[in-house]
């Protein structure tokens, strides 16, 4: 076992990491921009060194500066938490040239999962289902145009080397897509240095299921109850659930011995999220893998009272996982919602400040709300606007439902703006109550029937 731990991050996973830590009596070390100075992940970890100036590529995406303050601290491991360099296999390799041990995946895993073709080619190559599509990357147009009539329209062009949004577009029809395709091309071109080209058919009233998995040196593979991710807007969700409402035990079942064929085919390390869409059917299609924890990894927890961070930190130490398949139970229903400092009124603009005033209701069973939080605190314009994640567990769904609405009726954060309240009319809707919503549901209908209540309440 480690006996100290770099963790390369900041906010309220650099905060959960570090307590997991020092429960298993490992010193932390934490870095810090000059912005973050007094935050309390600062304040919490055994060291904390600043590693550079607010912005992330001079501070926490600053790789040399990182790596030598976990070599002069005496750091044996790298948590990296999720973004920044969480999915970096340029990272991953320098860490190992440097001897520490990288709390993830093999940099060869993280780079053939993060091209997203190249992952979806393996996953047809092992028989797992995926996204009606091309097979392989586009030679041209015409062969585009091809696929586009076989799998039939509305499609998704996608860089191969995709991210940010960049190098995608939404095809309608045959006569927009030569001009889509080389924008799309010469775009990822620019962006990526990569003008590698796949298709897939764009699917409509769908679900976004996820996977958690677990697999360690030895080759043992578990397999987490989904996540249904579906609550999104602009295609970052706000409300994730475990299990999914409308999913059978038989379905879950080969859902995750689904995730595990995909886990053992690219002989996968550590922890990972393997993502699905669901359809009407209940069919599932392999969309992309996660090669790190996940924001919504607490949901899991809370699900089936399995600490994933120690046990990401365990595995990467070289031990056995800590758990069998058997061990994994559903303890009942978890919801999480994530608390952004925006302003929704204001199409949900981005809210800066100082947190005058800061009150969490936790107290009973079955609640958690994960946060870097405290009274005096300011919200910097640099970083991700979520502040803190609201995680309830109950015996059934509406139990859990019931839970949330307390926490985030009873919740106080005041000088800046919130998206808290928001929530409340999303778990008062019936499509909602009924667990039957799709990806589109809250842009198309839940959305703009709230900013329609909203005006009428100002008339």
């Amino acid at each position: 076992m480690f006996s100290k731990v770099l963790v390369a991050n900041r906010g309220e996973i650099a905060v959960r990491i570090i307590r997991s830590l020092k429960e298993l009596g490992i010193k932390s070390v934490a870095i810090y921009s000059t912005e973050d100075r007094e935050s309390l992940h600062v304040q919490l970890a055994d060291q904390a060194v600043c590693v550079g100036s607010a912005k992330p590529k001079d501070s926490y995406l600053h790789m040399k500066n990182i790596l030598a303050t976990a070599v002069l601290t005496g750091a044996q491991a790298i948590h990296p938490g999720f973004g920044f360099l969480s999915e970096n296999s340029r990272f991953v390799e320098l860490c190992e040239a440097c001897g520490l041990v990288f709390i993830g995946p093999r940099h060869e895993t993280i780079e053939l999962m993060g091209n997203k073709a190249n992952a979806r080619i393996q996953m047809q190559k092992n028989n797992i289902p995926v996204i009606p599509g091309s097979t392989g990357f586009l030679a041209d147009a015409n062969e585009a145009k091809k696929v586009a009539q076989k799998v039939g329209y509305p499609v998704l062009l996608k860089a191969a080397a995709g991210g940010g949004g960049k190098g995608i577009r939404r095809v309608n029809n045959e006569n927009e897509l030569e001009n889509a395709f080389n924008e799309a091309r010469h775009e990822a071109l620019i962006s990526f240095g990569d003008e590698r080209m796949y298709l897939e058919k764009i699917m409509e009233n769908v679900k976004h299921i996820e996977v958690q998995i677990f697999r360690d040196d030895a080759g043992n593979t578990v397999y987490f109850p989904e996540r249904d991710c579906s609550l999104q807007r602009n295609k970052q969700k706000m409300i994730e659930e475990s299990p999914c409402a409308v999913i059978t035990a038989d379905q879950r079942k080969y859902l995750g011995e689904l995730a595990v064929k995909a886990a053992n085919a690219i002989d996968y390390r550590n922890t990972g999220t393997i993502e699905f869409l669901m359809d009407q059917d209940h069919k599932f299609y392999f969309m992309e893998m996660n090669t790190r924890i996940q924001v919504e990894h607490t949901v899991t927890e809370m699900a089936t009272g399995v600490d994933l961070v120690k046990a990401q930190v365990r595995v990467a130490s070289g031990e056995d996982l800590p758990f069998k398949q058997k061990d994994i139970k559903l303890l009942g229903t978890a919801i999480e919602c994530r608390i952004n400092a925006e302003d929704p009124a204001k199409n949900f603009a981005p809210s800066v400040g100082k947190v005058d005033y800061l009150y969490f209701p936790v107290g009973n069973l079955g609640m958690r709300i994960d946060s870097d939080l405290y009274a005096g605190v300011k919200i910097s314009p640099y970083y991700d606007s979520m502040i803190a994640k609201v995680i309830v567990l109950g015996e059934n769904r509406h139990e859990a439902i019931e839970k949330l609405k307390r926490l985030l009726e009873e919740m106080v954060i005041s000088g800046i703006k919130t998206n808290q309240n928001f929530y409340l009319t999303i778990l008062e809707d019936q499509k909602f109550l009924e667990g039957t919503f799709t990806t589109d549901y809250l842009e198309r209908v839940l959305l703009p029937k709230w900013k329609k209540e909203r005006s009428n309440e100002t008339i």
